[in-house]
């Protein structure tokens, strides 16, 4: 595509074209390396599913509002059939849920057929004073699957049904596999029901403590546009990063400092008047200093803002056990490179 903008310049039609098709294959290629990172973690013996309080209702909420934007762009329509979940708080890991949930939505959507179908199926199966167990059902009307390929091939990496699924349907062949391993962690069982040319059911059961004493519920602010005023000190020793970091922060108001490595990062903060930066943005790994050790050269500096500036993560590494790090070396957030403007505003709006 970079090779045809090169020789297109002057035909906007045809760049637009080019800029859509690099987005989607941007997009499929960190999809790809998602899953990749996924089950290589997944399949590593120090891999821990987290526990931390969430809201059923919110989850299924949040996945269904994909599901349906999905669905719709692809002709399909949705069912739901679910039980009363309002004020279901439990204790397990939201993302992993949400992972499953969408790892089956998105088969259910790419494998489906014209003006096809979605059932979806939540139900209470078991309970007891301090474990609930919940089955997710969802059913397709697709081109299905062997019962020979469901036993042998479903969920083995890199594996898809058709020997063109890949070319025609998309995807990585690996969401199935992440999906089996996931709910094997969470302690769940999966089945999986297919017909050959009229749709799959696939059954999802998990057990979740019940959370007896929730959190109260923040109430959701509208979401900032804009860091208009915010003066932000960016720390990124890869000068490419820098360039989208200030592009970004400066198409929304933020008047941006750089530094490139955390040495300097230290020298610039020390060398301004206290309060002279709303954030600073925190690259972790750099030569000289690294993030972390910049992180607690400014807290410890006994400046009159040392402790109270926020400092935000700017990093790949992006697992559970990586954030805690980030916030146990004295960091207030986390965000996840490659970059996303509408997370960047969300979070520096949060803390500065």
């Amino acid at each position: 595509m970079l090779a045809v903008i090169e020789t297109c310049r002057d035909d906007k039609a045809k760049m637009d074209d080019c800029l859509e098709k690099i987005d989607i294959s941007a997009k499929h290629l960190l999809s790809l390396v998602n899953d990749v990172l996924d089950m290589s973690k997944l399949e590593s013996d120090n891999f821990e599913i987290e526990s931390k309080p969430f809201n059923l209702d919110r989850v299924c909420s949040e996945s269904a509002e994909m599901v349906y934007f999905q669905a719709e762009q692809a002709g399909l329509r949705v069912y739901e059939e679910h039980d009363d979940v309002r004020g279901v708080n439990l204790l397990g890991s939201e993302l992993y849920l949400k992972k499953i949930l969408m790892n089956l939505f998105g088969n259910c959507i790419k494998y489906n057929k014209p003006d096809g179908a979605i059932f979806t199926r939540l139900r209470e199966v078991a309970r007891t004073p301090d474990i609930v167990t919940y089955e997710f059902r969802i059913r397709d009307t697709g081109i299905g699957m062997t019962q020979d390929f469901i036993d042998n091939h479903l969920f083995e990496a890199f594996v898809q049904a058709e020997d063109a699924a890949r070319s025609r349907y998309g995807g990585t062949g690996l969401g199935m596999s992440i999906v089996a391993q996931l709910v094997k962690k969470m302690n769940g069982t999966i089945k999986v029901e297919s017909v050959l040319g009229e749709g799959s059911t696939f059954t999802v059961t998990l057990p979740f403590v019940i959370d007896h004493n929730p959190p109260a519920q923040e109430e959701t602010a509208a979401a900032p546009t804009n860091l208009k005023g915010k003066r932000l000190l960016v720390v990124e020793d890869n000068e490419l990063n820098m360039e989208i970091a200030e592009f970004m922060l400066k198409s929304v108001g933020a008047e941006v400092t750089p530094a490139y490595d955390g040495g300097a990062a230290v020298r610039i903060y020390n060398e301004t008047a206290p309060g002279s930066f709303d954030a600073i943005l925190m690259d972790l790994m750099m030569p000289t200093m690294d993030g972390y050790a910049a992180t607690k050269a400014i807290r410890e500096s006994g400046r009159p803002d040392a402790r109270t500036v926020p400092i935000i993560a700017m990093s790949a590494n992006a697992y559970e056990e990586d954030v805690k790090q980030c916030l146990d070396a004295g960091m207030n957030a986390h965000i996840s490179k490659p970059l996303f403007k509408d997370v960047m505003i969300k979070t520096i709006a949060k803390f500065a």
